[in-house]
């Protein structure tokens, strides 16, 4: 999932291809699942303007394993779609949805995730959370609740899924005037609840290029990752 425009990163070029320990950011993440022997095939969703820069770097790199580059959407959730519908017609299909801005995810959570899915029809990653976290007044002023920090996990990516029980969720979803989107698990969490989505543990290491500062920590973790 490669369709931001990297506006809280504040660079001129999206956040996935700017340089990151010698390669792209986009270009580590592709490699995370090229490289593993469990993963069939790839597909690419990107912002429409920049599919032909994306397609150089593919050509570029000699990946074998990509077989769509699709354009997604303004908003998140549309490019999910374009990667479901790119596969509906395809059965018993895995979809396993990356951020394109995470470009340090190990070789063992892609393959703990391929794993879980033999078993379970959605799969999470996360890690614990190490922060107090408030809920607030609809406002932001006050304090409403502090949850139990033993309950509460920072999610990161992959999230996967069984294709046809993502795309019934989505259906349910998008004939529902409220319907708001903020990740897929919160949309089968929603709209297919009878679907229990089993977590594993993510890395530290897994973290999300979001803002400047974060460049550094990945290029360290980059650099050190055989």
């Amino acid at each position: 999932m490669a369709g931001g425009s990297g506006q809280r990163f504040g660079a001129e070029l999206p956040k996935q291809f700017l340089p990151l320990a010698g390669k792209t950011v986009i270009e580590h993440s592709v490699e995370a699942f090229e490289r593993c022997e469990a993963i069939d095939e790839i597909a690419i969703v990107m912002h429409p303007d920049h599919i032909d820069a994306m397609q150089r770097i593919i050509d570029r790199n000699g990946w074998s394993k990509i077989r769509k580059l699709l354009p997604g959407g303004a908003e998140r959730y549309l490019s999910t779609l374009a990667a479901i519908n790119a596969y509906r017609d395809l059965d018993n299909v895995n979809l396993i949805l990356h951020d394109a801005a995470r470009p340090a995810v190990s070789q063992r959570i892609v393959n703990d995730v391929v794993t879980a899915l033999q078993t379970h029809s959605a799969v999470a990653v996360a890690i614990p959370a190490t922060d107090t976290v408030f809920e607030v007044s609809d406002d932001g002023a006050t304090i409403t609740a502090i949850p139990d920090r033993k309950r509460l996990r920072n999610a990161q990516t992959p999230q996967a899924f069984r294709l046809d029980i993502l795309q019934d969720a989505y259906n349910k979803a998008l004939k529902d005037n409220d319907f708001t989107c903020t990740d897929d698990c919160g949309v089968l969490l929603r709209y297919r609840p009878d679907i229990p989505i089993h977590l594993i543990s993510g890395d530290i290491t897994n973290r999300k290029l979001t803002y400047p500062e974060d460049t550094t920590l990945l290029e360290k973790t980059l650099t050190l990752k055989p």
